[in-house]
């Protein structure tokens, strides 16, 4: 029973092994997350008929595509440092188109933005779940890494959206 307990302990660290690179990631979007979150909530309980309410939905936007370019750029990352991976250059086109998108969206006017902002979250997503499902090259990804972040994506795209819901 115990050398069956040790065995199941060992094959669930291993599959749950992250690298010192990838606990940074994870702070680092937790961190990310909890800023935009907060960003969120100033937005979303900001009187409407305030500039306060135009300030906070602005602040939101801007946050947000700059995340979306990081976001991105980790997939231009990967790409680059497995360049010899068949369909790498793929995700160096969607990583840019992510950033011509983020770039127009912060042109906007922070609520058609903060709609922009989540759209292309969403379709990040999708990216990412494509990569899973081996249709985008995944070679380059660690196997837990296009789950969690389509999840991500999808939960960053809500909260980007949020204040849009909540206007009267």
């Amino acid at each position: 029973m115990l050398q069956e307990a040790g065995g199941l302990r060992r094959s669930l660290a291993r599959a749950f092994a992250m690298t010192d690179a990838a606990r940074a990631l994870l702070v680092a979007c937790t961190a990310l997350a909890v800023a935009l979150i907060r960003l969120s909530v100033i937005a979303t309980r900001a009187d409407p008929a305030s500039p306060q309410h135009l300030i906070a939905e602005l602040r939101l936007a801007q946050f947000s595509a700059l995340l979306l370019v990081l976001t991105a750029g980790v997939y231009i990352g990967f790409a680059l440092a497995h360049a010899s991976t068949s369909g790498s250059g793929m995700d160096v086109a969607l990583g840019v188109g992510f950033l011509v998108l983020a770039s127009v969206a912060v042109t906007q006017a922070p609520g058609r933005a903060l709609t922009l902002l989540a759209v292309a979250f969403t379709g990040h997503a999708v990216v990412d779940l494509l990569h899973g499902a081996g249709i985008l090259p995944a070679g380059a990804l660690p196997n837990w890494y296009a789950t969690a972040c389509a999840i991500y994506d999808v939960a960053i795209a809500a909260v980007c959206y949020l204040p849009i819901v909540r206007r009267p």
